[in-house]
């Protein structure tokens, strides 16, 4: 393939693994590597390192018809998975004659973005809104698609077609004795017949009260930590519920609140609840059979809990994971004799210094450490009064190099 857009291969064309040059952003401004049996390709700012397979700057113009003349060895187009972390906005007219199967976006949004996506064709769009930047209106696409967004739900206002499921995953809080998180409105989107929240096991619980404004529920997926979940009674059009990953199950209503309910999942849920449930799905069956899928499983003891979603290192790499949790334990233990602030601040030092030397302490490293930093003020001591969440952290910065 050479600069020249009239040069290049037909459309689908191009099914063999090797380098390619292609026009990205520019003349032959960069070289697509396909490799055997990879789908997916990763487009974004040189920052994201090598978890962007082609680097390009947010703002930059992108010419996404370069990936046209290439397809999957069966014929389809490639990548069948885009992600892509910038605020070119081009995929949705591009999508509108070449189908994308799944596209991760994570936009940049240095200011107000409106983006156009009704005429696409894309069967699954991922939309990753930052805590910080600006508001994203989008119109939907009028096509069957499924939706999932992430983040700051608030930056977002969509509307034209409604989604065939909608998956909500806001950013909450690390801690579980916050306030509550409130769901912020979703205009159109509320109109969805099947949805799932997402949150940590152990995090801020999202309040239920937000499922009134979806008054078409049909199917409802809960993984995380709620609260008000007697509120789901409410809902008795349900024919599928699924519940994933809850320490929390004391408020659920019994399953006859669901007359319609067809299908049932019970999956690593509190084992006192999760016996209950048991109980009530083989009494429901003598009633009336499932038609569906119906299982309660991987019933977990309070300890459970604390020791997989207790400690903020689970989405590190087993090798850190261990190290930060190893640490964790001495300073824990070093807190337990502290009997002064003198002997905390030491404490915190120790652990804090130990990740000065590691490689692969970057900005998610750094917040997960000193959310580690705030557990463990709150640790058992002997001092005699708090230490506060303002001092332990400026004993974190004073001994951080990352």
């Amino acid at each position: 393939m050479n600069g020249d857009n009239q040069a290049r291969p037909p459309a689908g064309s191009v099914r063999e693994v090797g380098r390619y040059p292609i026009d990205l952003s520019g003349p032959r401004s960069h070289t697509l590597a396909i490799q055997p049996g990879v789908g997916s390709l990763s487009i974004g700012p040189a920052l994201l390192g090598k978890k962007a397979d082609l680097h390009v700057e947010p703002d930059a113009q992108i010419d996404w018809t370069v990936f046209d003349p290439f397809a999957t060895p069966a014929g389809s187009p490639w990548p069948r998975f885009l992600h892509y972390t910038g605020d070119n906005t081009g995929f949705f007219d591009w999508a509108r004659k070449r189908p994308i199967e799944e596209l991760t976006w994570a936009p940049i949004l240095s200011a107000d973005m409106a983006a156009d996506a009704s005429q696409s064709i894309i069967h699954g769009l991922h939309i990753e809104l930052d805590p910080s930047g600006g508001h994203l209106s989008l119109r939907l696409p009028e096509r069957d698609f499924r939706l999932s967004v992430s983040g700051n739900l608030s930056h977002l206002s969509a509307t034209g077609g409604v989604p065939s499921s909608l998956t909500l995953a806001p950013h909450t809080s690390r801690r579980r004795n916050d306030a509550p998180f409130l769901l912020p409105g979703l205009g159109e989107l509320h109109q969805v017949t099947s949805l799932t929240l997402q949150n940590a096991p152990l995090g801020q619980p999202i309040s239920l009260e937000c499922l009134d404004r979806f008054p078409n529920l049909a199917s409802l997926s809960l993984w995380g930590n709620f609260c008000g979940l007697d509120l789901l009674a409410r809902h008795v059009r349900l024919r599928n519920l699924e519940l994933r990953f809850m320490p929390d199950l004391g408020d659920l209503p019994p399953l006859d609140a669901w007359p319609q309910l067809e299908r049932f999942i019970a999956y690593n849920v509190e084992e006192i609840a999760g016996k209950r449930l048991r109980q009530q799905m083989k009494a429901r069956a003598n009633t009336r059979p499932w038609t569906e899928h119906a299982s309660v499983s991987q019933l977990r003891k309070p300890e459970w809990w604390t020791a997989e979603y207790g400690r903020p290192f689970s989405s590190w790499p087993k090798r850190l994971a261990k190290l930060a949790n190893e640490a964790y334990s001495a300073a824990q233990a070093a807190l337990a004799k502290a009997r002064n602030f003198d002997d905390a601040e030491a404490a915190i030092t120790a652990f804090t210094v130990r990740f000065n030397t590691l490689k692969g302490i970057e900005t998610t490293e750094r917040e997960d450490l000193s959310e580690a930093v705030w557990q463990l003020s709150q640790s058992e001591h002997r001092i005699g009064q708090p230490i506060t969440e303002e001092m332990a952290q400026r004993w974190f910065d004073a001994a951080r190099d990352y």
